[in-house]
């Protein structure tokens, strides 16, 4: 049996999003399913950090692969495995953080769903049949988040720091995981996050966009079993 393997949503969502992955995975591994607390990645990470087991897998998911680079960060010691799924390791942009606002006061003034669909527009999503439902799962997670969650989250992400060095200074196995039709963190700005680390692997998904565990459900828990059975770098 490998180290734990600890699971962090993405922004505006929860465990649901990992519910494919955690339960093939939970047949030969320790599965913890982690939520993100604090205003800030930081916090978030700090917070958790003294939760955790000595030594563990980490997979985050966009805001959650931000708070695992926090983690990373933090305690490089404690993190044997890395897997980074549509995560942006760069900061806000300025015109991104900008574009943030009006959803902010949206969301304040009674038009809390409107502005949740707003931060996945559709073409962030591969195109199909399953596109609506992926969208409503969504919609219904960052629903479970509420106001407070949806401010505290989105000023988290204007705030995120640059974790280039972060990657680089890496010394774990670290999978890239990106969906090919993710207009948000692009597949290109997520295979050069991989060029980064000393021991990165991108994996792109075909029919998946800015949610791949929710997208292509199997196609991610496969990544993942290949990840786990890598060959640690040193022992």
């Amino acid at each position: 049996m490998t180290v734990p393997i600890v699971f962090l949503p993405g922004y505006l969502c929860d465990q649901r999003m990992y519910l494919a992955q955690a339960y093939d995975l939970s047949a030969r591994h320790i599965v913890i399913q982690a939520p993100l607390l604090g205003e800030r990645c930081e916090e978030m990470a700090s917070n958790l950090l003294p939760n955790l087991p000595p030594r563990f897998a980490l997979v985050g998911a966009s805001l959650g692969g931000t708070v695992a680079l926090e983690i990373l960060r933090k305690s490089p010691e404690r993190v044997k495995r890395l897997c980074l799924i549509a995560t942006d390791v760069f900061p806000d942009a300025p015109n991104v953080s900008a574009d943030r606002e009006p959803l902010l006061v949206q969301a304040r003034a009674g038009r809390f769903a409107e502005a949740v669909r707003a931060t996945l527009p559709p073409d962030a999503l591969a195109p199909g049949v399953g596109r609506a439902h992926v969208a409503d799962t969504y919609a219904d997670m960052a629903e479970g988040q509420g106001l407070a969650g949806f401010q505290i989250q989105t000023r988290a992400q204007q705030r995120r720091r640059d974790h280039q060095s972060t990657l680089y200074r890496a010394q774990c196995p670290v999978q890239i995981i990106a969906g090919q039709h993710d207009t948000i963190v692009t597949p290109k700005r997520q295979a050069f996050m991989a060029e980064l680390a000393p021991w990165a692997t991108f994996t792109c998904l075909p029919t998946a966009g800015h949610l791949p565990t929710l997208e292509d459900p199997g196609g991610v828990a496969a990544v993942l079993h290949d990840w786990l059975e890598a060959t640690p770098k040193a022992a």
